[in-house]
């Protein structure tokens, strides 16, 4: 895309709101992303710049800039990161790797194809057609190129690696890098594989610069491009490819050196498994919905430092573990609502279990981002306060306030009763009635009472006296000022809402006020829940993102902010929306 030189419509700096959207969206488009990272990628206060402009093509593309480099692209309301962003995050999208000679052909515009590719010992990645990849070179993880994979994963295998593999939308040393308008023309990082060691990446360097025969290869990659007028181009090579040579050539290590990412999330899968039946799950919790097992039960029990992704492993769903799991005959699923699947029976005295060695304890409490250090999340105190109005004004001008002033309970009531006692309002006869003056008349009476009630008791006179007041409240966190603002508090506000597709999804609004920022809260609940999650503007709210989590998930919210994050259920409305537990049979 960015293969020729392009033409600027606008560069400007971004507004605030854009920028915490941009944020939202960045937070959105890739959930892999934590809250820090989200916040470094596009920083609160630093320049940020939104450049639109028009590709060779004539592809109108909007492109994020950050101190001098471009960071996103925004191209069909889908967003892109760059190789400056990857470079950062290596593991931001799935990765295929090729050889250094390749470069060349992907800057002048060519699509990568299927022979390119180098095979790793633990297989290519799984994805999808239309998933975007990120490309990098043997012997070095930094990303050089991002493109769309043309086929799913089982594709390319059953193709025998032939044909066209990913549209590629940007590289490394592209326009979008290195023009005059944008980039720094940064050098390509180098960043050491997982798999090889040092002294191995060295050696598979030496041979393919000494062997003529895999310079020829390189040369002969099947490559689809452009030629200077933009029309199509392909190279042909009658050789073998060198997926296949590479392999033959001994280029890839021993797949028994090290285990497999799959095989590392296959280990953390069991061993959380195995953790939460002999640590948290009890007799008295069967029926236990196996969702509701694996959001709070085994995401709890997952190592300090590691994340448990179903999807990464062997199993790929829950459900196919779980059934694995009873073959073993370690637990008894059964499916007790239609699509509803619970754990109904656990042999406790089953040896996997009471061999189960429990690691040392580590803090399960979730954690908020704050700067560039998690610290645990605390609840606010969050206390009710009163503004006198300007009817009320003369009431409480003898004790030194005046129109606006913001009070507390306990201040009223010593404001009202000095008061009536300074102004000998109590009933002589009657200390619990206090006789109403004209300034008591007009400040809590209707117009319609002020000739027929001349007494009131205690209660109802500060009753009234609350009530006539303008509400405020005052939110203060560990550590910093308190903030009062006028109005009520509005509460955590829990919905469903019905999609076009029937499909139902829980929405959730207003966690900015109790110091929760949405995007961080949208990734726990994704792992959580292991349903997709999006961060978006609240409708009708101004600087307030909502974020929407696909089906009934209010179990899942109902313990995170009820008994981790300890939130007063008073301030939380929607949880009665929760999905009915299964009935035993």
């Amino acid at each position: 895309m960015f293969a020729k030189a392009f033409r600027v419509k606008s560069n400007t700096a971004i507004k605030g709101s854009d920028r915490r959207k941009l944020r939202a969206d960045v937070a959105a488009a890739f959930p892999g992303l934590g809250t820090d990272q989200v916040s470094v990628l596009v920083p609160g206060k630093e320049e940020l710049n939104t450049v639109k402009l028009y590709a060779h093509r004539g592809d109108a593309v909007t492109v994020y800039v950050s101190g001098g480099n471009p960071i996103l692209f925004e191209l069909e309301k889908n967003l892109y990161p760059t190789v400056y962003t990857l470079w950062s995050y290596p593991d931001l999208l799935p990765t295929f790797t090729t050889w250094p000679l390749v470069l060349e052909k992907l800057v002048g515009g060519a699509d990568l194809m299927l022979p390119g590719l180098v095979v790793p010992p633990a297989g290519l990645p799984q994805v999808q057609k239309g998933d975007l990849c990120a490309i990098t070179l043997v012997g070095n993880r930094a990303p050089v190129a991002i493109g769309i994979a043309a086929m799913s994963t089982a594709e390319m295998l059953t193709s025998g690696l032939k044909g066209r593999g990913f549209s590629m939308l940007h590289t490394y040393q592209d326009h979008l890098c290195f023009s005059r308008r944008s980039g720094d023309k940064s050098s390509l990082p180098s960043i050491a594989p997982l798999a090889l060691n040092p002294p191995d990446l060295e050696k598979e360097k030496e041979s393919i610069t000494a062997d003529p025969a895999m310079q020829e290869d390189l040369r002969c990659l099947t490559l689809e491009g452009e030629d200077e007028n933009g029309g199509a181009q392909q190279q042909m090579c009658g050789r073998k490819s060198l997926s296949e040579d590479s392999n033959s050539r001994g280029l890839n290590p021993d797949p028994t050196d090290s285990k497999t990412l799959q095989e590392q999330m296959d280990e953390l899968l069991q061993r959380c498994f195995l953790h939460a039946l002999k640590c948290q799950v009890k007799k008295a919790d069967l029926p236990l919905l196996t969702s509701t097992f694996l959001g709070n039960h085994m995401f709890s029990c997952c190592p300090e430092g590691r994340q448990l992704d179903i999807k990464k492993s062997s199993y790929r769903k829950l459900s196919k573990f779980l059934q694995q799991m009873q073959q073993e005959q370690i637990v008894q699923v059964e499916e007790l609502s239609k699509g509803v699947e619970s754990i109904v029976a656990v042999d406790w005295k089953h040896p996997r279990i009471t061999s189960f060695v429990i690691p040392e304890h580590s803090p399960t409490s979730q954690t908020i981002q704050e700067g560039s250090r998690e610290q645990p999340y605390h609840p606010p105190d969050i206390k009710s306060l009163y503004c006198v109005p300007a009817n009320m004004t003369l009431l409480f001008q003898e004790s030194g306030h005046k129109k606006g002033s913001i009070l507390e309970g306990g201040e009223v009531r010593t404001i009202i009763i000095n008061y009536a006692k300074k102004n000998d309002l109590v009933d002589a006869n009657n200390k619990n009635l206090v006789k109403l003056d004209p300034i008591l008349c007009d400040c809590i009476l209707e117009k319609n009472e002020q000739h027929t009630i001349m007494k009131l008791p205690w209660d109802s006179l500060l009753t009234r006296c609350f009530e006539k007041l303008q509400p405020a409240y005052q939110v203060s966190f560990p550590g910093q000022e308190p903030i009062v603002k006028k109005g009520k508090i509005c509460p955590i506000d829990i919905s469903l809402a019905q999609r076009a597709s029937n499909k139902k999804v829980t929405v959730v609004r207003n966690l900015e006020p109790y110091g929760l920022d949405p995007c961080s809260v949208a990734s726990i609940l994704q792992q959580r829940c292991q349903a997709s999650t999006t961060v978006t503007p609240a409708p009708g709210a101004k600087d307030s993102l909502q974020v929407q989590i696909q089906g009934n998930q209010i179990h899942h919210l109902s313990r995170l902010l009820l008994e981790e994050y300890r939130l007063p259920r008073k301030y939380i409305q929607g949880l009665e929306k929760a999905p009915k537990p299964a009935k035993k049979k």
